[in-house]
């Protein structure tokens, strides 16, 4: 006897029915389909039980499918080119009714999920008892579920062992490290096994739904859980085998790199471990298509590759061999053979350390084309996706590579001859050369590799950008002695050049993803004259090219204001900026969504008002963020001023020469003696500029409405204003970074 049961929402009227190849199916006429029941408890399952007589089939399978039909004689057909289909079987001789499980309606399963309606007596051979014991602990897959009758792999390698062992499976629905470990020592104490396949997944343990900020620490738990059921096995004499990470239909990129990551730290425990993942994962830790029944389990094609994957010589042992298996050390290192005689690799398991010989009279360049070797470590898997650093030489020679996450080599690596190199994982390096590490998040590591050299370990795929408005890293660089850093492999590539101050980072610098940079110190802050540019308005287009050449920091003043008049800005600046925020000399004008000045009549404020604020009723909120920001804006200014050693005021949009006489002449009263230059920026003849010493002019404009509208034209400027920064000599290893918070200065 059959129930063919499947999931299938109906509207009044219409209900569900099944046709097939058999008689009892109708043999594809769908007058002689036959109809389903639901009732309101179940709905919207629909079922139906059928005796179907096999054995005059020819068929070795069993096809059908399910219609959807109303009143009116209408027929829906289930969409999908392939049938459902079964096995033939012969339910009767096991006295029970087999439940085919057929999912939801419209969507056929490629292979079939059918169960038995009770537990069914096994009639395995009669075993022998002084054989040695196989058990299995695990969880629903381990179980067989979404199999065929359950005749999941661990079915089938009990089929294969039947011989030559015992097999008892003690897994169950829902098992996690945590249940497994509650129950394993009265399992253990039952059965008395010789050896013990130990079958978890990270899916029963939550990872699929897991917060990202705390999947790391469900892998931890997961790994310590797998490491204590082991040593468990251990402890009682028996022989632990690890069953693998697999795949799960709800998992993303990030579970796949935590996969990853315990994939490889399996490796390195000593035992043996099947290794299901390469065969089932579709490249993000999803099931590849067509093996799976439901996102938790694999279907019997799934199962099939499961089986397939394991090493069938781990069970040609004997007594004696398991028992030493049992108390055998956990293996500690390994070596691959590579196809040239002259190269060698060895991994130490335990402290991931890695170690090329080349004992040959050439060098050898270790690629990720390689791929003779790459198909090595991707079968072996034992390589954590993480960097590792060369162990012998000192700071600044280290070399490194990096290991992706299928454990196979991304990064360039140069083997010299007659060289043996050795490599360590960065966790161990930093632990064997007892390096303080002074920042570090899930990416990031800033250690202090002596009082004049600090690196950087960046173990992401993107650059990182550290500045000074990263409050964390600024403050820990403090630690380090004050002064001027570079990497002295690449010391003229843009944002190389790390300066330190009394309060810590005070540059930006950027570190390529996967890769090892260090800063060495180079000189004091003094020896360095550090040029801090400063924008004068009209529009943010000076702020806006700063920040697409990353020159940016914290806001200033005229950053964000539209100051149409220069001699307002002059005024501005010889009035401390006294009134600039002033309520008594601000208006709104609703049509136009801007904040005029009365007082100066050219300065307005477009990004002020927030969409929570009500600035016909009530300015309040608005003017007390103004006071706020533009009274933080200005103290940048005067600090800027104080600190840096030389200024760059920038200047967008018309002038006339008298004012930019009557600008040159209040910004000299401020900076009072300080070298300063006033570059501006205007469609208009050169002519127009007064003859001044350092005041340059460009004839150019720079339009910020069609930079937010045209993304090219955008870094067209962007260009051009770094070339005309660099012929003023200004770059990244003397610009001035002014602090978001600074402390409030007297003004000049």
């Amino acid at each position: 006897m059959y129930r063919f049961q499947v999931t299938a929402p109906t509207k009044v009227g219409e209900f569900i029915a099944l046709v097939g190849s058999t008689p009892a199916l109708g043999q594809w006429d769908i007058t002689r389909c036959v109809r389903l029941q639901t009732d309101g408890d179940r709905y919207p399952l629909w079922w139906t039980e059928l005796a179907i007589t096999t054995s005059p089939l020819k068929e070795e399978k069993i096809e059908y499918k399910y219609l959807r039909l109303n009143l009116y004689g209408e027929v829906e057909w289930e969409k999908g080119k392939h049938n459902r289909w079964i096995p033939q079987e012969y339910p009767e001789q096991f006295k029970a009714i087999i439940i085919v499980d057929d999912g939801d309606f419209g969507n056929p399963q490629p292979y079939p999920y059918g169960y038995f309606d009770k537990p069914i007596a096994k009639s395995s051979p009669t075993q022998v008892t002084s054989a040695p014991k196989v058990m299995v602990v695990g969880s629903s897959v381990a179980l067989g579920c979404s199999s065929w009758l359950l005749k999941g792999w661990t079915s089938r390698l009990e089929t294969v062992l039947k011989d030559r062992y015992q097999f008892v499976n003690c897994s169950f629905l829902g098992a996690d490290v945590t249940s497994i470990i509650s129950k394993f020592p009265r399992l253990i104490s039952q059965e008395q096994p010789d050896i013990v396949i130990i079958s978890l997944s990270l899916g029963n343990e939550g990872l699929a739904h897991c917060p990202r900020e705390q999947q790391q620490a469900l892998r931890q738990r997961f790994e310590t859980g797998l490491q204590e059921l082991i040593s468990m096995t251990r402890a009682l004499g028996a022989y632990p085998i690890l069953g693998g990470v697999y795949p799960h239909g709800e998992y993303n990129l990030e579970h796949y790199l935590v996969l990853q990551q315990t994939r490889a730290e399996m490796f390195t425990w000593g035992v043996p471990v099947i290794d299901w993942f390469p065969l089932l994962h579709d490249g993000i830790g999803r099931w590849k298509k067509g093996i799976y029944f439901d996102p938790a389990h694999p279907n019997s094609e799934g199962h099939r590759l499961m089986y397939e994957a394991i090493n069938l010589s781990l069970f040609d042992l004997n007594y004696p061999q398991i028992q030493q298996q049992a108390i055998a050390p956990p293996i500690s290192e390994i070596t691959i053979p590579i196809e040239d005689e002259n190269l060698s690799l060895s991994i130490d398991l335990n402290q991931q350390r890695v170690r090329f010989t080349n004992s040959g009279t050439y060098s050898y360049t270790i690629t990720p084309t390689w791929e003779a070797l790459q198909d090595k470590l991707r079968n072996r898997g034992i390589l954590k996706h993480s960097i590792y650093l060369e162990k012998s030489k000192g700071p600044t020679q280290w070399s490194f590579f990096s290991i992706q996450q299928e454990g196979l080599i991304e990064t360039p690596l140069e083997i010299p001859p007659g060289n043996s190199l050795e490599y360590i994982e960065v966790s161990q390096f930093l632990k064997v050369n007892s390096l303080p590490i002074i920042f570090e998040n899930e990416d990031l590591i800033i250690f202090k590799a002596n009082t004049q050299l600090v690196g950087i370990i960046n173990q992401s795929y993107h650059t990182y950008n550290i500045h000074p408005m990263w409050q964390e890293v600024r403050s820990a660089l403090k630690s380090m002695n004050e002064g001027v850093y570079q990497d002295p492999i690449d010391p003229h590539t843009p944002f190389r050049t790390m300066m330190i101050g009394a309060h810590g980072l005070e540059s930006r610098v950027k570190v390529p993803g996967r890769t090892v940079v260090y800063f060495q110190y180079q000189c004091q802050l003094e020896q360095v004259q550090r040029v801090g540019i400063i924008p004068l308005g009209d529009r943010c287009a000076v702020r806006m090219l700063l920040y697409k050449l990353e020159y940016d920091g914290p806001a200033f003043p005229f950053d964000l204001t539209r100051t149409t008049d220069l001699a307002d800005v002059a005024d501005i600046i010889a009035n401390d900026f006294q009134d600039m925020w002033n309520p008594h000399f601000l208006h709104y004008n609703h049509d136009e969504k801007r904040i005029y000045h009365t007082r100066w009549s050219g300065l307005s404020f477009a990004h002020e008002v927030e969409d929570s604020d009500n600035p016909l009723h009530d300015m309040t909120p608005i003017w007390a963020r103004m006071r706020t920001r533009y009274s933080a804006r200005s103290e940048r200014f005067w600090y800027a001023i104080d600190k840096s050693d030389q200024l760059l005021f920038v200047r967008t949009g018309f002038f006339t020469p008298p004012k930019v006489t009557d600008l040159v002449s209040k910004l000299a009263t401020k900076c009072q003696g300080k070298p300063f230059r006033l570059l501006l920026l205007s469609p208009q003849s050169s002519g127009d500029v007064p003859v001044l010493p350092n005041v340059y002019h460009y004839a150019l404009e720079f339009n910020p409405d069609r930079m937010y509208e045209n993304l090219e034209y955008w870094w067209d400027c962007t260009r051009l204003m770094a070339e005309i920064l660099a012929q003023l000599g200004i770059s990244t290893k003397n610009l001035f970074w002014c602090p978001p918070d600074v402390p409030k200065a007297v003004s000049c």
